[in-house]
């Protein structure tokens, strides 16, 4: 569903301007109803409202009693911020929100399937280095043996 990076702007009300690609798919699932969260990694994570609540019923099911299960909950859902897609498609991040990705002027909107994550265009570049300084004798994770492009 969504694929592809692109740098957007947030404008003087701290509205992101969703490309036609993601506003398009954005609409067809949910309405433009989306859900805006953290993320571990220091991005924002913004799903389709459809898309998020299969998400938040698994998260609800896991135990309070486990530390990192209770932590990742509170960081999820006590970040998620349910928002709708304005008629100029737009979706307004809020203030708590950009402070936690360190948002500002230059937003890096990255397609990942069913989500999109936004990043911090300097986060995301020291990412993109990283990932691309990967050395061969690196073990690969379980799940990547064998997979080819």
């Amino acid at each position: 569903m969504f694929r592809g990076a692109v740098t957007v702007s947030l404008d003087s009300k701290n509205r992101l301007g969703v490309p036609a690609r993601y506003r398009d798919a954005l609409l067809v699932n949910g309405a433009g109803r989306v859900v805006v969260t953290a993320d571990p990694g220091q991005c924002l994570l913004l799903y389709p409202l459809p898309e998020w609540e299969p998400i938040e019923k698994k998260l609800n099911g896991l135990s309070d009693f486990n530390p990192h299960t209770r932590s990742l909950k509170q960081l999820l859902i006590g970040y998620a911020h349910d928002t709708d897609m304005d008629s100029a498609g737009r979706v307004l991040l809020p203030p708590m929100l950009r402070q936690f990705a360190d948002l500002e002027k230059s937003v890096v909107m990255v397609g990942q399937g069913n989500k999109i994550e936004l990043w911090n265009e300097a986060r995301w570049s020291a990412r993109m280095t990283e990932a691309l300084a990967y050395n061969s004798t690196d073990t690969l994770p379980l799940e990547l043996e064998g997979f080819t492009l």
